[in-house]
């Protein structure tokens, strides 16, 4: 799989308690819907459902366990043709024991039986009066006309074709106790989760249970599938609302809500998966299955419905693929292998940015907390009281005050000791030089005006340069300028210069080196672009809540306009003329492929894919299309790959989120890397 996608599905039938017959058609209507008309390749059913699970003391009648046996083979035989694993609840006996059980389906063949470890006896549950604790060492029992089966917890079903897909279940409070069995299952290699659950509806449990299914999918980076039984248990004491999720490392991808249609349907990116397990160093996983004392059965996936590329080969667990997606061993022609799973699930265009707003608001206080104590402690541990900042009436320099501010406010320092330097050059034009102006003197700050086109005018003609020549020297030797001077201030007032640039200029090597890639602290190092903006238009609200009116309105005029370095000459209206997402590309285009390619390591068919879902390309919300994405993406990795350079050499500046290019910290990287692995894959589009 190119991609990595896996069509996963939870679904809970409607049962009738005790009529095993009626459950068999229901579980098979559940899995016709999940795998046939929503493509899933992993469908999980509640615990259970073939007998329900509120069966009481039914349980020990042998005509219901007879039943629910036959049912399974009757399952098992009218999905032989059913391309998806299959995982549905009965109970079984096993040596004179009655286990509560979940059964593994493929094309007509039980992979194993794995039994619920912990049985709950307690409250509103009486499982123990029935079931017994299932081993965790696997053996093999007889299933009758379904053959010898492995039986145990201690189970893991891989895919052949998708080598990252490797499925462990639990049951229901498994999932509640210190120690769940899909702890040992992800140790020993399971991506993906799946837990047959029978969770009665109480106030607020389901909440409860959305959070717990989360945060155990993000405690072992792993998919989680959670199917719970619904209409048709008894409500003799309870009541069964269902309840179906897909989860994907702490994202919920998919939830059915309680008392709604019970299903949930999405792709578990089972490559991101893994690269994010590579990534954790202490996230521990053993050898192989069997050095933690887990049995592997293998199954084989093959992808060849709608939305779909080619055919599957013959099935093995060594397969490498190329960039077309080809599935070879090393001798003659490759198997063409089918390539995508048609994608159902959200792709955010902003990954940086909180989609909720309540969410938006809290992130972005505690993102400027986060910068402005990291500045604070900085200025402490120095001794210093002064900071020395350019302010170009731009989005990341207002940010940078912003910060500046607060750091000040908490350390109990005079505002006056942040000295703001308004550095007008060639390209300066009224509007922003209005804005920093206005800005600077609103908060307190100490303003200073210094222009630089005389010593820049004096440093052309003492390098031999034609002023009239707008090249890179030219716009280089004005930022190189505004640098130094901030340098030299900082020296005057025992200060130190604070940095500007964003992460999105640093990913692109937006920025002079020397010039302002240079500070002494870089307050907005790991800030995208996209929530620069979504930041100060937060403080913009904050301010005029406070009743701040002059702030707030310098604050949304600054957001309306275009980003620009403002080094070339202003257009003869004296509007902004150099823009810079006409020269690097959209910002929001950048910070999407600089969040999947660092985040989760995606490749650039990938991230392109990715980002045709995101913004709407081929579809009537279309906000790019193939050929633009394509175009930056390769500008992306071109700028990413030469630029490193500057990144080397970096100033200090606080993380915030879950991606930075410190070389101290996420990246290291050479600075001499070539691009053309990851621009071949995108050439490979042409051919």
């Amino acid at each position: 799989m190119q991609d990595g996608f896996i069509k996963v599905a939870s679904i809970t039938p409607r049962v009738r308690v005790a009529d095993v017959a009626f459950n068999v058609e229901s579980c098979l209507a559940a899995i016709e819907e999940a795998a046939g008309n929503r493509g899933a390749k992993v469908v999980v059913l509640p615990e259970l459902c073939i007998t329900g699970y509120t069966c009481e003391d039914l349980f020990w009648q042998d005509a219901l366990l007879d039943a629910a046996e036959r049912g399974l083979v009757s399952i098992a035989a009218r999905t032989a043709d059913v391309d998806a694993l299959l995982l549905l609840g009965l109970p079984v006996r096993v040596a004179g024991k009655l286990y509560n059980c979940a059964a593994v389906l493929f094309r007509g063949e039980l992979l194993g039986l794995v039994p619920k470890r912990y049985v709950p006896m307690y409250n509103e549950f009486y499982e123990g009066r029935h079931f017994v604790s299932g081993p965790k060492t696997v053996t093999s029992v007889d299933f009758g006309l379904l053959g010898e089966v492995p039986f145990g917890t201690n189970q893991l079903f891989a895919c052949d074709t998708i080598p990252e897909l490797v499925v462990g279940a639990e049951i229901c409070e498994d999932l509640w106790v210190p120690m769940p069995p899909s702890n040992a299952h992800a140790v020993a290699g399971a991506t993906l989760i799946c837990n047959l659950s029978a969770s009665p509806a109480l106030a607020g449990k389901s909440a409860y249970r959305r959070q717990l299914v989360a945060q155990q999918s993000a405690h072992l980076i792993c998919g989680y599938v959670y199917a719970s039984a619904g209409e048709g248990e008894s409500t003799t004491d309870l009541v069964f609302s269902g309840h179906d999720l897909v989860v994907e490392n702490g994202r919920v991808l998919a939830d059915s809500g309680v008392f709604g249609e019970g299903i949930a349907v999405s792709e578990i990116d089972v490559l991101s998966l893994a690269a994010d397990r590579r990534r954790t160093s202490t996230f521990e996983v053993a050898p192989t299955p069997e050095d933690y004392k887990h049995l592997t059965t293998y199954f084989s996936l093959e992808f060849d419905g709608e939305g779909d590329v080619g055919t599957v080969g013959a099935a093995g667990r060594s397969h490498e693929h190329d960039v077309a997606g080809r599935s070879h061993d090393g001798e003659g022609e490759g198997v063409e292998l089918a390539i995508r799973t048609p994608l159902t699930r959200y792709v955010d265009p902003h990954p940086f940015v909180p989609a909720m707003d309540d969410a938006r608001a809290t992130r972005c206080e505690e993102i400027l907390s986060i910068q402005a104590h990291g500045l604070a402690s900085r200025l402490a541990h120095t001794g210093s009281d002064h900071a020395v900042i350019g302010i170009s009436g731009g989005l990341d320099s207002t940010l940078a005050l912003l910060v500046t501010v607060r750091a000040f406010d908490q350390l109990g320092y005079d505002r006056s000791g942040i000295v703001a330097a308004t550095m007008p050059g060639f390209g300066t034009t009224d509007r922003t030089y209005t804005n920093a102006i206005e800005l600077v003197q609103s908060l307190g700050a100490d303003l200073r005006e210094i222009s630089i086109v005389d010593s820049v005018l004096q440093h052309f003609a003492d390098i031999g340069h034609n002023q009239d020549v707008h090249d890179v020297v030219y716009e280089n030797a004005q930022a190189r300028e505004r640098t130094q001077i901030l340098m030299d201030v900082a020296n005057q007032v025992s200060g130190m210069v604070i940095g500007t640039g964003d992460l999105s200029e640093l990913a692109l090597g937006w920025a002079t080196y020397n010039g302002d890639q240079m500070s002494m602290y870089g307050v907005n190092a790991s800030v995208p672009k996209t929530l620069v903006r979504y930041l100060v238009d937060y403080c913009a609200d904050a301010y005029e809540e406070q009743g701040e009116d002059e702030i707030a309105h310098v604050l949304r005029d600054v957001l309306d306009t275009p980003v620009s370095p403002e080094l070339l000459p202003s257009a003869a209206d004296g509007s902004i003329e150099q823009k810079t997402e006409d020269l690097v590309g959209p910002y929001e285009l950048h910070d999407f492929f600089l969040f999947h390619v660092l985040r989760h390591g995606s490749g650039p068919l990938k991230v392109l894919r990715l980002a045709e879902c995101a913004f709407g390309t081929g579809t009537d919300q279309e906000i790019y299309d193939h050929e633009t994405i394509v175009h930056w993406l390769k500008v992306f990795y071109r700028r990413f790959f030469s630029q490193q350079f500057k990144r080397s050499a970096m100033p200090d500046g606080p993380k915030v989120g879950s991606v930075s290019l410190s070389p101290r910290g996420d990246l290291r990287m050479p600075s001499d890397a070539s691009s053309s692995l990851w621009l071949s894959e995108l050439e490979s589009l042409e051919a």
